[in-house]
């Protein structure tokens, strides 16, 4: 049990993002300097790490939810909401940086399908999050080929395996069902796409 609660941990949604912009800088064409590279770094680990681990601390203190792992559909529309603002905000941001506007299709994907897991709630659907994250990751780095041009299907491969991986772990400690799992990746795989597209 100690191996699924492990890979639950260091893949959870709220690492993600910065695991992401880590993999942006080792393998984007684009040239950032150490202080370019450690601003982005920066603005990505307190808007998706930090704001989210304090404001999960605030709601546990007032009883807004039981546990950090938010496990009611009711606990999790405040957090996925503002969850929602956050990456809306650091999509205008990087969007608005020339550098750096592929990044945008990432914060804008991830608030199209936390979007879409918000409106799954009405129907008693609880789309797994840590999946969403990974399934975002994927199909952010599908689009990132393509627009660089680059070729890194060895880390897309790698990142799916470990959806496999962070799929059976989520199964395993019973936080979701099969379908739950499926929803969230598949939700966060074309979410980058649709971003794309749209914007």
């Amino acid at each position: 049990m100690r191996w699924y609660k492990f890979i639950s941990t260091i893949l959870h949604p709220i690492v993600m993002p910065t695991i992401g912009i880590l993999l942006y800088f080792i393998f984007s064409p684009i040239t950032l300097n150490k202080q370019q590279q450690l601003t982005v770094l920066s603005v990505v680990f307190i808007a998706t790490y930090l704001i989210p681990l304090l404001l999960l601390v605030f709601l546990r203190s007032i009883g807004y939810i039981k546990s950090f792992r938010v496990h009611t559909i009711n606990e999790r529309k405040l957090p996925v909401f503002l969850m929602m603002t956050l990456f809306m905000f650091l999509g205008k941001l990087f969007a608005n940086m020339s550098i750096v506007k592929d990044l945008s299709y990432l914060f804008y994907g991830t608030v199209f399908g936390l979007g879409l897991i918000y409106m799954l709630f009405p129907f008693k659907i609880k789309g797994s999050l840590h999946l969403l994250s990974m399934g975002i990751a994927i199909g952010y780095f599908l689009l990132f080929q393509q627009l660089q041009g680059i070729y890194i299907l060895p880390v897309i491969i790698s990142l799916i395996l470990l959806s496999g991986l962070l799929a059976s772990s989520r199964l395993q400690l019973r936080a979701h069902t099969v379908k739950e799992v499926y929803i969230g990746f598949f939700i966060g795989l074309f979410s980058p796409f649709l971003a794309y597209f749209i914007l």
